[in-house]
């Protein structure tokens, strides 16, 4: 029998209180399936800085959930940055998401700001250098919107593990292939720690493909043409059926790590972790 995946979730802070209790539902519904850890979103242009914190926070202290927190270049300076790792730290939260980000609203393209890293691998060189934390950054199977080619995203990978990172996360996909052509590339450029998929359940078609338009990731015509032929009443039904094979297939893969997009809404997540063989435990966490 097959060793179910170690499964990680993503969350996004919330800016009401109605999406704080779906937040809180969401990692109730969750926690007992025992992630490695949990993540936590920063809004587009660090818009969300002061809510991630506090969700960050929430999430450690009420549910002991191991806690990676989101932090971006956007916007701050490089001493504005480095204290919100400090107030983390001190907080009992040693692992980061160290990401670039996107640009601020209004903006075509991301610029630094003048007295803050320039980019993510500046981020991650400056974080590993405190010494205290546990570094993960994003991984693109194809080519990041301001990425010339996959070639460039892989180099750009690499540099951000020599900086410090100890994992990579990837952006979502929908064909297996796409994962293992970039692993495989990934190994031949002596990147050696683990890189994760990153699985999204789709909770609706229309907004995966409005997502996918703005990260880069190709809609296959099979997808599509399905989703059309299921309408909404078969649609929760298809999103199933087609992630639990896609996690199949990665795992058949040699993948033994999951990290899924739950967008804040727990149920079929929890649904395809269950297909996968993942059962809840006694207690929140697994050891990674």
């Amino acid at each position: 029998m097959t060793t179910p995946p170690a499964i990680s979730f993503e969350f996004f802070p919330p800016r009401n209180l109605d999406q704080s209790f779906r937040l809180w539902e969401t990692a109730k519904a969750l926690a007992p399936l025992g992630p490695d850890f949990v993540s936590v979103t920063y809004g587009a242009g660090g818009t969300t800085r002061q809510l991630t914190h506090e969700a960050v926070t929430a999430l450690a202290s009420h549910y002991g959930l191991n806690v990676a927190a989101h932090l971006t270049c956007v916007d701050a300076t490089r001493e504005e940055t480095l204290k919100i790792v400090a107030d983390y730290a001190a907080a009992g939260v040693h692992e980061i998401v160290a990401l670039r980000g996107d640009a601020p609203q209004g903006q075509e393209r991301f610029t630094p700001h003048p007295q803050g890293f320039a980019d993510s691998i500046e981020l991650v060189a400056a974080i590993a250098a405190r010494g205290d934390m546990t570094i993960r950054v994003g991984a693109y199977p194809e080519p990041h919107p301001d990425s010339p080619d996959s070639a460039a995203d892989v180099a750009w990978l690499r540099r951000k593990v020599d900086a410090g990172a100890s994992s990579a996360m990837t952006q979502f996909f929908f064909a297996p292939e796409t994962y293992f052509r970039f692993r495989d590339a990934c190994v031949a450029a002596g990147i050696e720690v683990p890189i994760v998929p990153g699985i999204l359940p789709v909770q609706g078609w229309a907004g995966t493909k409005r997502f996918a338009a703005r990260c880069g990731t190709t809609v296959p015509q099979w997808a599509d043409e399905a989703f059309a032929k299921a309408g909404k009443d078969g649609e929760a039904a298809l999103a199933h059926d087609l992630c639990v094979d896609l996690c199949e297939k990665l795992i058949a893969g040699g993948v033994d790590r999951l990290h899924f997009y739950t967008l804040n809404k727990p149920d079929l997540t929890a649904k395809v972790c269950t297909a996968l063989g993942i059962r809840p435990t006694n207690g929140l966490n697994r050891v990674a």
